[in-house]
This record gives structure tokens, sequence and C-alpha cells, in this order.
């Protein structure tokens, strides 16, 4: 099973577009995959329409059984393949002070009874997608002590270029400090319009910052992607020229995601990294 959290410490990039479409992506193809909705915007929850529950994020997080995890995963109505553990707006106070003595492990422990939800007959989750929330509270920081990878959204305006990289730098300590198996899957620049001069003086900006961090594909901005999220329909089956567009985008994260969840660096290959990315 893959663990990816999306964040980005700028409002309005486009992260949960990046989590729905990679839901899309992973539901065409056959990869049974949980989002879990951290934001307490719950915009992920409302694209996906779930079912009602008797739980939600808030209740996870408070006591992380595998009884709590159940009341509060409910299948998508996109169809099969695609869970939500639903979000809640009272999620928000996981965000200050949490009473106990590593209040960071909770969503980890929730996560780790996934394999309970599993009835007979029924596929193990093989993708669970993190939407954080757009800041670097506890609820972020949870997502990433739990992730295998993050992934990085971005747009090409210079105060998104500034908030992707204090999520790096966020990705980097968390690393350090509680998940050494955190490695960044890489940065994603959304709604790129490419006749832009602007967008690709950022996206060069980028490059020179991340390097090959830097995905080789970026997302357009079309339409589409907001009509789609608006009549709760995955990107894929939305069938316009600009959906098909932003869709086999979409189909290419999802390949490198599940690359990387195939081939686990070691801890030289962790170093390497390091200090590729110290020396640009």
């Amino acid at each position: 099973m893959q663990t990816v959290a999306v964040l980005s410490l700028k409002g309005g990039v486009g992260k949960t577009t990046v989590v729905l479409g990679l839901a899309s992506a992973a539901m065409r193809r056959g990869v049974r995959t949980l989002v879990v909705d951290l934001d307490p915007q719950c915009n992920a929850t409302a694209a996906l329409e779930p079912g009602d529950t008797s739980r939600g994020l808030s209740d996870v997080l408070a006591d992380p059984t595998s009884d709590r995890l159940r009341d509060a995963v409910a299948p998508s109505a996109w169809g099969d393949g695609v869970d939500v553990l639903v979000g809640s707006e009272d999620s928000e106070v996981h965000n200050g002070r949490v009473n106990g003595s590593d209040p960071l492990n909770g969503l980890t422990e929730a996560l780790s009874a996934l394999d309970t939800l599993i009835t007979d007959g029924d596929l193990p989750y093989q993708l669970v997608l993190l939407d954080c929330p757009p800041s670097l509270g506890r609820l972020t920081r949870s997502a990433l002590v739990a992730a295998d990878r993050a992934l990085l959204v971005t747009e090409p305006t210079i105060f998104a270029v500034s908030g992707v990289q204090r999520a790096f730098e966020a990705v980097q300590a968390e690393r350090t400090e509680n998940n050494p198996r955190l490695q960044p899957l890489g940065v994603v620049v959304n709604r790129i319009r490419p006749r832009s001069h602007e967008h690709q003086f950022r996206i060069d900006e980028l490059r020179e910052i991340f390097g090959p961090l830097v995905m080789p594909v970026a997302l357009p901005d079309r339409l589409a992607v907001q009509q789609a999220q608006g009549a709760c329909v995955p990107i894929h089956q939305w069938g316009t020229p600009g959906a098909r567009e932003v869709a086999l985008g979409f189909n290419l994260l999802l390949a490198r995601a599940l690359r990387a969840g195939r081939s686990r660096p070691s801890a030289d290959d962790d170093a390497d990294e390091d200090e590729e990315l110290e020396h640009g």
C-alpha cells in the first residue's frame, strides 16, 4: 500500500483537485483507493459524495481504533474502487494542542487498521491519498508522519512558489524528526497556461530550486476540471477535450506514484537525494 500526502502551504492552488484527479486515474486503472479528507473545508468529501457515516475524521483522530475507522469510511458515489474517510469541520480542533504523549501518530495508528475493513472478495487498498489542509498544523504534520511520499502542489505564481518551498522544508523536517521513510514524490505545477510567459518563468524558477523533483507533466488550466467537480464526476468520465487533456496528466502522475511505491529507496539512495537537492 502506497500512502501519499498531497499538500501545499498556500490555499487555492488546486491541492484537492490533484487528489481527486489521482483518485479518478486510480479508479480507471483498477487501483483500489482510499481518500482521507484532512482538510476541515471537506471539499474532497463533497466532491466524492460518500454515503452517510456515523463518524468522521475528527472522531478517528480522537480515538484511532478499527471500530471508529470502520464507522468513518464509506464508498464514494463515483463507483467501486474509491472510498472516503470522510472529513469533518470539527477536525480543525486537531490543529491545536492535543493531549497525549505522541499526538502526531493518531492517523498512522488508524491507517494501520485498514486491513480490518477488507471483507471477503474485496481487494486491499493499494493507494491512500491524504488531502492535507493548506497550513502546517498538526493535521498536515500527522499526514506527513503517516505517509510514504509527499506530493507538493503549486501554481506558477510567485506566492505559490514560496509556499511550495515552505512545504518542502516541512517535509524534510518531518522526515528528520518523525518519519525517516518519508520521501518527496515531486512537485506538480497546476493550472498552467502554456502561452503565459509568467507561467513559464515560474516553472523555470521551480526547476532551478527543485531540479528533477519538478514533475515533467504540468496540469493545464481547463474549465472541465471545475465542471467535473461541480457535477461530482471523475475527470476521466467527463468526456470533453479539456477533460481528456487533464486526465492524461493525472494518469502520468499516478504512474509515478505507483512506481515509487514499488521501489523503496535505501539509506544510500536517501543520502544521494539529499546531496542532489542541496546542490540544486
